[in-house]
């Protein structure tokens, strides 16, 4: 028996499988997927494998093949992941190992420990394992047994089983020291004591009444005809992709319910990928009420026991819907008929981390190889998936596109109103709020309604400048300007989460770091700020609740602030993207943008297309009930088309500009962009590396468009600088090998990291 092995060394130098021979004696014992113990050069490493066979490998020496040493962990994915993993290296330019290490259990981790007999250092292989439980329960001899007349608890341990079987931590609160009654009444035949698994992950609870995903009278025509496209691409089992084109509201939830429904009672099962801000308690809730214990949930917010539980439940098949952020894409699920990605332009389903891979690509490339349909879902599909579609296929796959235009119901979609805040200054208005918003809040509060009011900053304002010299406190460790959180008086790098306290004008104590001057002051608007103003303007009887990375950090404080604001009968949710998409609360009427110029104004050619994606959302959280919704939009640019597409909810009006603006640069969607990022300690180390990147690109090929190399936008992060080359590419360009060729052929990089990001989202 023959095994390719990848070998856990993360580095570009080892770019394919090795082979090695399996002894006789572990025949039994290895298959795809296993984690073994192999030699390489002069030490002993962990591998995977990848590929095993009967046939030694073409053109090798037989005898000059090493042979595994042995099995550290039984098989964690199939033959098809395998292979997805090698495809995933080659196209992304990222170390096999990295694509190799998605596939395994959660938890899974190597270290060197010394053994108890004669202190030598052995390998140990830790996993996260099942957690047991220990119940208790009466036997048939138990119900007529009669403990002796002074064994008191073990006549309450009777009684509180005859209702049914215990856990022992749940019968010791009812019955002190029932351990010891329970393990008596055991050895007399009167009870016994099992184990039974228990699944972690699985006991949040929720009082969100939108978790429930209640089936409705009949489907509007849009959900037909988007359910009709699914069931064609299923049947088809070639990896065909259905885009879902739905306005917000339209029903694209229960059209992925029903779909799914269809593929179980077909034997196969369903992966459903959300972003990770939108898996809170409402979603998983929906897919859990519509197939109850068939659901497994996977996403960076559970710990790593409860993870593994959930990853163990598909391996089992127990369940055989997987719902989750990027890596449930990984789930060892043998045979998925439909792959759903929803809100399909998010850019969190791009990995900042090596592999940095896209779900998109990814899903597209597992459903193909699984003979599955891809159902990619928004209300504002991203530019690739809508240019794919205009072609009609991508890489011999067909993609089709499905218009949901109405909301279920009779609802419809707001009314949007955009304030010019360039006038309101004018005017004298000097508030966060346009009069506009002021007396739309008003009118909420005076009729107990909801509303919900975004702005795409943390802190209390984005920073803070001394008005006598203009100095902007910045991180010395990073080139970022600090932000001002007024509550404890902090200043606080968002890129290495350092913190100094300092206080701002008017505090009589208030000092500008370079000229001395008092008059330190607050410029812009955080979440903070605009949750002071909220509540000085409405009062104590309506609930102001914020969302944001800073109030959401522990666990269960998501769930918990939508909670709040469902069961308050009268509030206003504010906070940045997370609040944006995915809720669905009938009572919001009002939905606010406090300033939709943040993300507009980013040195990203994707700011536009951002920006509107962003509107559009929010803007789709109003009026979902039976009430109207009225959104209103401040801006200071209020002519962008991004704005006046949102104003109008016609996606034509920004379409046509933007992808004008992105042919003429050629920007994506029209050619593939790369993105080499150099960071070190040395700025010259630094640079010399880069150039030298550049140099060797613009010679390897005409068809390579090669810009910079210059300085990343921050330009220093955590004492460490950023540099970077952009390469742009025909879509069928092999960009991954090109830039993993390219960088292995650089010199001798002494303290300079090399990251490559193909098909790059984040230009920062």
């Amino acid at each position: 028996m023959y095994v390719s092995l990848v070998l856990d060394i993360p580095t570009r130098a080892l770019d394919k499988p090795y082979s090695y021979v399996v002894p006789p004696e572990l025949e039994d014992q290895v298959g795809v997927g296993c984690t073994v113990l192999a030699s390489f050069g002069r030490r002993d490493v962990v591998a995977y494998v990848v590929e095993a066979c009967t046939e030694p490998p073409q053109g090798v020496d037989e005898s000059k093949l090493k042979p595994v040493l042995g099995v550290l962990a039984p098989a964690a994915f199939d033959r098809t992941a395998a292979q997805l993993a090698l495809w995933m290296a080659q196209e992304y330019a990222a170390p096999l190992v990295d694509c190799v290490r998605l596939l395994l259990p959660p938890g899974q981790g190597t270290r060197m420990q010394r053994s108890q007999e004669g202190g030598a250092w052995e390998l140990v292989v830790e996993q996260a394992k099942p957690v047991d439980e220990r119940w208790a329960a009466l036997t048939e001899q138990g119900r007529a047994y009669e403990p002796p007349r002074n064994a008191l608890r073990q006549r309450q341990v009777l009684e509180a089983l005859g209702a049914g079987s215990l856990r022992l931590a749940e019968l010791s609160v009812l019955v002190p020291g029932a351990r010891t009654a329970v393990n008596a009444l055991a050895k007399r035949g009167a009870v016994t004591v099992f184990a039974h698994r228990h699944v972690r992950g699985t006991d949040a609870a929720t009082t969100l009444s939108s978790a429930q995903a209640t089936r409705p009278a009949q489907l509007t025509r849009g959900q037909r005809l988007a359910l009709s496209e699914i069931r064609g691409a299923v049947a088809a089992g070639a990896g065909d992709v259905v885009l879902v084109d739905g306005v917000t509201g339209s029903g694209k939830t229960e059209v992925y319910l029903s779909a799914i429904e269809e593929v179980l009672r077909a034997g196969r099962g369903a992966i459903v990928l959300v972003p990770e801000i939108s898996l809170t308690a409402q979603t998983v809730g929906r897919f859990r009420s519509r197939f109850g214990d068939r659901v497994a949930v996977l996403h960076s917010r559970l710990s790593t026991g409860e993870r593994f539980d959930q990853w163990d439940l598909v391996r089992q098949g127990i369940a055989r819907v997987v719902v989750g952020a990027r890596s449930a894409l990984y789930a060892p699920l043998p045979d998925p008929g439909l792959i759903i990605i929803d809100e399909e332009h998010e850019g969190s389903y791009k990995q900042d981390s090596s592999p940095r891979y896209h779900a998109r690509e990814v899903a597209a490339e597992l459903a193909r190889r699984r003979g599955a349909a891809l159902v990619l879902g928004s209300a504002t599909p991203s530019l690739e998936s809508l240019g794919r579609v205009r072609v009609g296929s991508w890489h011999g796959v067909s993609w089709t596109r499905v218009e949901m235009p109405e909301r279920p119901g009779g609802a419809v979609l707001p009314q949007v109103e955009v304030v010019d805040l360039t006038r309101e200054f004018a005017s004298g208005n000097r508030s966060v709020f346009s009069r506009a918003l002021r007396d739309a809040l008003l009118d909420v509060a005076q009729r107990k309604g909801k509303a919900v009011l975004l702005l795409n900053r943390r802190g209390f304002a984005p920073f803070l400048m001394c008005r006598d010299c203009g100095c902007v406190p910045t991180c010395p460790h990073c080139s970022t300007a600090l932000t001002y959180h007024e509550r404890g008086h902090l200043l606080v790098c968002h890129s290495c989460d350092r913190s100094w306290s300092v206080l701002a004008y008017p505090h009589p104590a208030s000092a500008c770091p370079a000229c001395g001057s008092r008059y330190l002051a607050q410029v812009g608007i955080g979440t903070q700020r605009v949750e002071d103003e909220l509540a000085l303007l409405l009062g104590p009887d309506v609930d102001v609740i914020r969302m944001d990375a800073d109030s959401t950090r522990r666990k269960g404080e998501h769930q918990r602030l939508l909670e709040q604001f469902d069961a308050s009968p009268c509030a206003v949710l504010v906070g940045t993207q997370m609040i944006a998409k995915g809720l669905d609360f009938p009572e919001v009427t009002l939905v606010g943008v406090v300033n939709a110029d943040t993300s507009l104004k980013l040195p990203d050619f994707r700011a536009a297309e951002r920006t509107y994606d962003l509107l559009e959302q929010v803007a789709g959280r109003a009026g979902r009930g039976e009430r109207p919704g009225r959104v209103i939009v401040q801006t200071y640019w209020a002519s962008h088309p991004a704005i006046r597409a949102v104003a109008t909810h016609d996606r034509a009006t920004f379409l046509d500009a933007e992808l004008a603006d992105r042919h003429e640069a050629g920007y994506p969607p029209f050619t593939r962009l790369g993105n080499v990022i150099f960071t070190g300690a040395d700025e010259g180390a630094v640079r010399r590396a880069s150039l030298e990147l550049a140099l060797a690109l613009s010679d390897a090929s005409e068809e390579l468009e090669v810009l910079g190399p210059s300085d990343c936008v921050r330009a220093k992060v955590k004492d460490r600088h950023r540099r970077h080359v952009l390469v742009k590419a025909p879509h069928d360009y092999a960009l991954g090998p090109t830039l993993a060729g390219a960088v292995a052929g650089l010199g001798r990089l002494s303290g300079v990291s090399v990251a490559v990001d193909v098909d790059a989202y984040d230009m920062m």
